[in-house]
Order: C-alpha cells, then structure tokens, then sequence
C-alpha cells in the first residue's frame, strides 16, 4: 500500500480501536465540542464563513497557526487566548490517546515506549 494511504487508515484504525473505551469516547467528544464551539463563535463574533471559522478553529488548536484569518474584534482575540490554552490540552491530550492506542495495537506498552525512548536518549550522553 502507498505509504501516505496508510496513515488515514491507521488513524481509522486507532479511531475504532479507541472507541470501546468511555473515557476515549469522552475525549473524541470533548475535541468536537471544543472545535464546534470556536468554529460556531467566530462565524458569530467575527463574521467569518463556516468554513473561515472551521479552518481557524482547526490550524488554532492544532498549533499550526497560518495567521489567516485572524481575530480582528477585541472579544475575539480574547477569545481566542482563552481557546487556545483550553483548547491545546484537549487536542494534546488525545493525540497522545491516540498514540498510545496505536502502540498497544503493535503489541507495546506505552511505558516500555517511554523506557525505550529514555535509553535511547541516555546514551547520546
């Protein structure tokens, strides 16, 4: 299979696997209302499209952060502080879900992971 192909398929993967636990659900949850909150604020505030705000929402929370568009009113930018600090934890928080789904799913623990990667990095020194 083509490489690129298979991160989507990977993520589905982990999606599904992730699911039969509750507090994974919770946290899928959590990452959608966080998104739908900010993209549903900044089409009212700042008058941007759906996709406008989707895509601000999306690049703010991920910390990609292109610059357009931009908050311009005063309750947007701070807004957007607000959203920023809420909001990167919660994305964080399941990227990391996400990563240690995928690891059990290959058969490692998330600790023998951790182990690995700090043995790995005590001997560069």
């Amino acid at each position: 299979m083509i490489p690129i192909l298979n991160v989507p398929m990977l993520f589905i993967r982990a999606m599904q696997e992730g699911w039969r636990y509750p507090q994974f659900r919770s946290l899928v949850t959590l990452a959608a209302v966080t998104l739908a909150s900010g993209t549903l604020f900044f089409c009212v505030v700042e008058g941007w499209s759906l996709v406008d705000a989707f895509y601000f929402s999306a690049t703010t929370l991920t910390t990609v952060g292109f610059g357009e568009p931009a908050p311009t009113t005063a309750l947007g930018k701070l807004f957007t502080v607000f959203y920023i600090f809420v909001g990167i934890g919660i994305i964080l928080t399941f990227i990391n879900a996400m990563a240690e789904i995928s690891l059990v799913r290959r058969g490692i623990s998330p600790e023998r992971a951790r182990r690995d990667y700090e043995d790995m990095h005590q001997s560069d020194q």
